[in-house]
């Protein structure tokens, strides 16, 4: 299997498409009257960035399940999904398209009418939102450095106009009560709620692994928290605090006194407003970008056109009585990300095939609360395969499970006990009709987090299906990354050996690699590394192998 590397960016163009799409909107949006400033609005804002560091860990992980929302919830749970979404989508650019009209005509003036200044613009940022992301990812790649540059450039600036007096009066005169840090660490989450569209590009775009993004989106978060930060503290020292009280854009008249030294050309101002302008249109664009993704992936046809114009036609209707400005801030905090959150905690449980199992995990959990008593399942009652076996078995998938002798490997075997090893072996067209044969025909809970050692048969490696195992181990989150992986000619027969000292597969190859000075972890290949390899070329590494003589084995590296 062979990616399209033309549907696919990097990290560091990931990372660079949110700070440009984010600076401009929080810069010019947050400020206003001193909504998110003074002690209770740093407070917030500092609680509102570890909130949203946390949720980016839970945000990466639901690549999968917003890949395909019609798969996960249904044709009609999809759509309706697809359609909230692209709601925030239009309203969000028509509210940005608005402000880029507005500030364009206050600091610009250029005598252009608002209502073809924003048709222009929208054309703009309409071209090519189609094709793709790799397009917006070289546009961020080129530009994001030197936006940012800038917007640092001109903070550092800004800071020879402060005045401490002005940092005191702000200390002194700002209340500090909860209300107020809870009104504005709320305020800083739902500026971050278009962080919210990520998962729907997640599957398809970013090649590394989920770590990876991870640490991208929270690298991301943690550079516009640091720019939140220090512009609250430059606005309140330069502009002081009584002033900031009615300033709707209070970033604007930091923007006309950051000069270079010397004052080298006149309205400098005008440079660092380009380059916010450029963030804003990148904004608009990515909006319009995610608009049609979401179309396209809930089946609801193509957006390429009437999206712009439902944008379009929110401009014309905000130039008459309707102001979209005092209206899509209500429609984030009460709306948008309240029911994002609820869909995004329904689609993780239900992302995964077994979410039947899920939710009746999350009510036990629930049920520890309330209810006395011991919850789960006892130990005793699971089955912890050390080991594990995917082969091709006449066209159809067959797993094998390892499971050693624990009460013997662990010297915790009674007299005349003897469990022995087992390896029971299921057959089925796919991992999910797997799991629930299973579940009807063993009677121990199967508990995957004790395993080490993958075994790939060799039919399943030639017949190409082996992306479907590792598909699967993949959203069994208690498998961990470090599982030994090797290939065999027979996955089951290797699975189901046991040395003549009865030691299972599990244990023999672990002792091997961990215990025999002639062997070495280093020598094995990981479930990790194989990933790595899946996702970077469409390929495996090559995998240790097991060959079984007899009552003899051997590992060829």
């Amino acid at each position: 299997m062979k990616f399209a590397e033309n549907n696919r960016i990097s990290q560091r163009q990931l990372y660079r498409q949110i700070v440009i799409a984010f600076i401009a909107p929080f810069l010019l949006c947050l400020f206003g009257k001193r909504q998110t400033l003074g002690l209770s609005g740093l407070t917030g804002t500092v609680l509102a960035l570890i909130a949203v560091l946390f949720y980016v860990i839970f945000l990466v992980r639901l690549r999968h399940a917003f890949g395909n929302p019609c798969k996960t919830a249904g044709q009609i749970g999809g759509r309706l999904v697809g359609v909230f979404f692209l709601i925030y989508c239009i309203w969000g650019a028509t509210f940005l398209l608005d402000l880029l009209g507005e500030i364009v005509a206050v600091s610009l003036g250029t005598g252009v009418a608002k209502g073809w200044l924003c048709l222009l613009a929208l054309l703009v940022c309409s071209m090519g939102t189609h094709r793709g992301i790799q397009r917006r990812g070289r546009i961020g790649e080129v530009s994001g450095g030197v936006v940012l540059a800038a917007v640092l450039l001109m903070l550092f600036l800004s800071i020879g106009q402060g005045k401490w007096e002005y940092l005191q009066e702000m200390v002194w005169n700002s209340s500090f009560s909860e209300k107020k840090i809870l009104e504005s660490g709320y305020g800083v989450i739902c500026a971050f709620s278009g962080l919210g569209m990520l998962p729907f590009s997640l599957d398809q775009t970013v090649r590394k692994k989920e770590n990876s993004t991870g640490k991208t989106v929270s690298l991301a978060v943690f550079t516009l928290g640091v720019l939140l930060i220090l512009t609250e503290l430059l606005l309140s020292s330069v502009l002081g605090w009584g002033r900031l009280k009615y300033e709707n854009y209070p970033i604007l008249p930091l923007l006309a006194g950051a000069d270079l030294p010397g004052n080298v050309l006149a309205r400098f101002d005008i440079l660092w407003m380009g380059f916010l302008l450029y963030s804003l249109l990148f904004s608009i664009g990515s909006l319009l970008h995610y608009g049609h993704l979401i179309v396209e992936k809930s089946g609801l046809g193509t957006g390429r056109l009437w999206i712009p114009l439902l944008v379009y036609g929110g401009i014309v209707a905000e130039m008459g009585a309707w102001s979209i400005r005092d209206y899509f801030p209500l429609y984030l905090e009460y709306i948008f990300v309240p029911g994002m959150l609820i869909i995004q905690i329904v689609f993780f449980i239900i992302g995964k095939k077994r979410w039947k199992k899920k939710l009746a995990a999350a009510a036990c959990a629930s049920a520890i609360f309330f209810l006395t008593g011991c919850g789960g399942v006892e130990p005793e009652k699971r089955l912890y395969p050390l080991a594990l076996g995917v082969d091709l078995n006449g066209g159809n998938l067959q797993v094998t499970y390892g499971v050693p002798d624990l009460p013997k490997s662990t010297g915790q075997e009674k007299n005349g006990e003897d469990q022995g090893n087992a390896a029971p072996s299921i057959v089925g067209e796919s991992f999910e009709e797997i799991e629930n044969l299973y579940g009807r025909t063993q009677e121990k809970y199967l508990d995957m987090g004790h395993l080490e050692i993958l075994v790939l048969g060799q039919a399943l490696l030639d017949g190409g299906r082996w992306e479907q195992a590792l598909a699967y181990l993949k959203q069994e989150s208690v498998i961990g990354e470090n599982v030994y992986v090797f290939c065999c000619d027979n996955a089951s027969e290797a699975v189901a050996w046991t040395s003549p000292q009865e030691t299972s597969l599990g244990e023999y190859l672990l002792g091997l690699l961990e215990n025999n000075p002639n062997g070495s972890p280093g020598q094995a290949v990981t479930l990790r590394e194989v990933y790595h390899e899946f996702y970077d070329r469409g390929a495996l590494p090559s995998l240790p192998e097991i060959k079984i003589q007899g009552a003899e084995l051997e590992v060829i590296f």
